[in-house]
């Protein structure tokens, strides 16, 4: 097994950095092509009826002949824009989306011409935390796509996406935090190096489930796809968008799904290495088979996006705020002191079914006291008076008597 070396990283000649670079963009743009296809074929597996069909054998070429027909069509500009940042928006969503991928290890170190490099296109001390402001720069395009719309429909949409992103990006990088304890560090590749032996999903769980609900928030996904409910907001923020420009948000949503799936990934599912039992054989994580186990990873997560998709009604909006600042973020807080603990206790030398025994402990505690509390506010709720019933006719629009027809033998 061969982990990269840091000091690979700024090292390699010009023509690999672009190199991977490039290959970096292709994976993304195949990726997307491929989960859009996909989508629609689960989705329509999954209610019954066919996917696309007929484009190409089997549909295969659904994704981009729909492609082509965006690229075709009229690109219209509503009267009243503020139009630099109306055309602005769209890129500044995109991006951001490809730039967060240049810290992702999609495997170790491998020979390409004779040069010793990375699956990586490079790495940084705080290769997470740039992942979290490159995202965040991203939600600017949706916000100003609102504004700059000159319409209230995109406006409230771009509104409540900086509300959504402020939630849930919070509950995100709190779930990041146990992560950071267990490896100490914060590079992607460390983290990687550090699930040699136990992927954190084991032993971090509840940081897991908190990261799996925030990254389906921050992509804007079903059942939290608030910002563009067709139902309540005529399609959202890209209302006002048609032709490429709708393309782009469109290829900025799933390629920032493909990237909090590669985190996800990353943080909690051993990154490139080979699940088990394919990792007992001893070649499963050197050269380029990494790279399969890695994107093998990721389509999970994706199919998961759109497994949510086909089985969840969108929430209301009130029950999704809740869900991030009642739920995830106090239970967020709670788990890190308890991994904190945990991790202190452990370096002080106490064997590890004691700390497991005392985290163990604490949980139990919690989930007893939020139980009782639950309880006594189901008891006092079923307690209380009900308001009196108001008179039928007090507060009514007065409504004349119906004439009664008489009968012709009366």
């Amino acid at each position: 097994m061969t982990y990269p070396d840091p000091t690979l990283f700024g090292h390699d000649p010009w023509w690999l950095i672009l190199a991977k670079a490039l290959g970096i963009f292709g994976f993304l743009v195949l990726t997307v092509l491929t989960a859009i296809l996909l989508e629609r074929k689960i989705l329509g597996r999954m209610q019954l009826r066919f996917g696309p069909n007929r484009v190409g054998p089997r549909g295969l070429l659904q994704s981009l002949a729909d492609g082509v027909k965006l690229a075709l069509k009229e690109g219209l500009i509503p009267a009243g824009v503020d139009k630099w940042i109306y055309l602005a928006a769209p890129v500044i969503s995109v991006i951001p989306a490809f730039m967060a991928f240049a810290v992702i290890p999609l495997g170790g170190e491998v020979s390409i011409l004779g040069h010793r490099t990375a699956l990586q296109l490079t790495d940084l001390p705080v290769a997470v935390l740039y992942i979290l402001a490159v995202t965040s720069i991203g939600v600017y395009g949706i916000v100003l796509a609102g504004w700059a719309s000159g319409s209230v429909y995109p406006l409230l949409g771009g509104l409540r996406s900086s509300a959504q992103v402020v939630s849930y990006e919070i509950a995100m990088a709190l779930s990041f935090a146990a992560v950071f304890l267990y490896s100490g560090t914060m590079s992607t590749s460390g983290i990687v190096a550090a699930q040699n032996d136990v992927w954190y999903v084991f032993l971090l769980l509840p940081s897991f489930l908190v990261y799996l609900t925030s990254m389906v928030g921050e992509t804007n996904r079903a059942p939290f796809d608030l910002p563009e409910a067709e139902g309540e907001l005529v399609g959202g923020f890209h209302t006002e968008y048609s032709s490429l420009k709708f393309a782009m948000f469109m290829l900025a949503e799933y390629v920032n799904m493909t990237t909090v799936s590669a985190l996800a990934t990353t943080l909690f599912l051993g990154g490139w290495h080979a699940p088990w039992p394919i990792s007992i054989w001893d070649g499963a994580n050197t050269g380029w088979w990494p790279l399969l186990w890695f994107t093998a990873k990721v389509w999970l997560f994706l199919f998961f996006f759109m497994w949510l998709r086909a089985t969840l009604p969108r929430m209301r909006y009130d029950q999704f705020m809740a869900l991030g600042w009642k739920l995830l973020i106090p239970v967020s807080l709670g788990w890190i002191a308890i991994v904190a603990t945990t991790h202190a206790l452990q370096d002080r030398g106490y064997p590890t079914w004691v700390t497991a025994a005392i985290g163990l402990a604490v949980v139990a505690l919690f989930a007893a006291v939020l139980t009782a509390w639950r309880r006594m506010r189901a008891r006092r709720i079923r307690k209380e008076p009900a308001l009196p019933a108001a008179p039928a006719d007090e507060g009514a629009f007065p409504v004349p008597p119906i004439p009664v027809k008489e009968h012709a033998d009366a």
